[in-house]
Parts: C-alpha cells; structure tokens; sequence
C-alpha cells in the first residue's frame, strides 16, 4: 500500500472514527440515562435470570 493513500486512510480514520464513536457514545448514554429507562434496564438484567424457556418441543 503505498504511503501516502496509508496516510490519508489513518487521518480519516483518526478524525471521523472519533467523531463516529463519540455519536455512538452520547447516543447509548442518552438511552441509559433517559426517565423511564431503569424499569426497562432491570428487566433486561433478569433476563439471564428466567426459568422460563421456551418450549421447542411442541413445534414439532
């Protein structure tokens, strides 16, 4: 790869890459922090905790 087109693609990558993960950041965050979230969040947390599985048996 020739060094210039490496260089050009690390700069992009060094700007808009950063500018890509922070929208991600905020975004994830504004999700966590909004009202309403903490009932939907500790739902979530129980999922791994439900006896409930489902019933693959009975689509046979």
């Amino acid at each position: 790869m020739d060094t210039a087109l490496y260089d050009g693609l690390r700069h992009f990558a060094d700007s808009w890459g950063l500018v890509y993960m922070m929208v991600i950041f905020v975004t994830v965050f504004a999700l966590i922090v909004r009202p309403g979230s903490k009932a939907r969040a500790q739902a979530a947390a129980r999922i791994p905790l439900d006896d409930d599985l489902p019933n693959f048996e009975a689509d046979k």
